[in-house]
């Protein structure tokens, strides 16, 4: 993360399974972050259809996008194409047919410029970061077909499943809320505890018009997250947020989960009590819906 200049440089590696009866000669890919490149994109187009008219009359400064792609396919160049109608979407070429159950590994470096976040998920405020739909991601393969679409701001979205490990570097005063568990993650956790027990003591005197952002660290650290069976990966960044922690046993199994709430100043009041919130509503879904399948909420 490059907090100056608002911007992600990042590298992924996919390991993708063609599990349909069919043979594929190519990949559709989303690269949601086009959808903040100008006013011409479909989401600009359902923000206007909804007077909104934020990013059809945005500044350049104010966009986001995505760069610097260079997809492989089992480490050799594969020819990329981008949809001609939405530049949030591409098509990777495969260099040979891939069969029914056979895997291919596919990687590229990108870049992110993070738009401003007035305009959908994916954002940053200052040095507030809320980092959704982020990265280049294969589309939907299924009995009807691929399934690629341009990204909007409403509804939810139809993603792959897969196991994720991802790393993010930052200056090391960012405190982050990210999907997974950490690995080797214990001085992260530590740390993280000292905020909480400060957070405790504190809460009920912070100055709820105080939103200035601490100068970031001249160091950085790196933070590993691992999730299996989910369909994307989220993260959220920033310097400010206080932290309280809590733990809920889900009602049929005894399982033990993590609840986290995150927050800034201003909303010290409306969170104070969020744990509470977070433990119930986990513990209710888990004995009426379905059982938490994660160590954390």
């Amino acid at each position: 993360l490059d907090d100056e200049r608002h911007q992600l440089h990042a590298s992924e590696t996919i390991e993708y399974v063609n599990n349909s009866p069919n043979t594929l000669h190519f990949i559709w890919f989303h690269l949601w972050p086009n959808a903040y490149r100008d006013g011409k994109t479909a989401l600009s187009k359902q923000m206007r259809q909804d007077d909104d008219l934020t990013l059809f009359f945005s500044k350049y400064k104010d966009r986001g996008w995505i760069d610097s792609l260079q997809f492989e396919i089992n480490g050799e160049p594969a020819r990329m194409e981008l949809d001609m109608k939405n530049p949030d979407i591409c098509r990777v070429f495969l260099d040979k047919p891939l069969q029914t159950g056979e895997r291919i590994t596919i990687s590229t470096p990108f870049r992110v410029q993070i738009p401003k976040g007035i305009f959908s998920r994916l954002g940053h405020l200052d040095q507030a970061y809320q980092i959704t739909q982020w990265y280049p991601k294969p589309a939907v393969y299924d009995k009807d077909g691929w399934h690629q679409m341009p990204y909007l701001g409403q509804g939810e979205f139809y993603s792959e499943f897969g196991s994720f490990d991802v790393h993010i570097t930052l200056p090391e005063n960012y405190v982050v809320g990210a999907t997974g568990d950490l690995v080797n993650g214990e001085k992260e956790l530590a740390w993280l505890d000292r905020k909480v027990e400060n957070t405790k003591a504190i809460i009920d005197s912070v100055d709820y018009y105080d939103l200035s952002f601490p100068a970031s660290s001249s160091a950085t650290k790196t933070l590993h997250y691992h999730q299996e069976k989910v369909h994307d990966f989220a993260w959220f960044a920033d310097k400010r947020y206080h932290v309280l922690k809590g733990e809920v046993e889900l009602p049929e199994s005894g399982r033990k989960v993590t609840t986290w709430a995150m927050f800034t100043n201003n909303e010290a009041d409306l969170w104070a009590n969020s744990i509470e919130y977070l433990n119930d509503a986990t513990y209710f879904y888990s004995k009426w819906v379905g059982e938490y399948p994660y160590n954390h909420v």
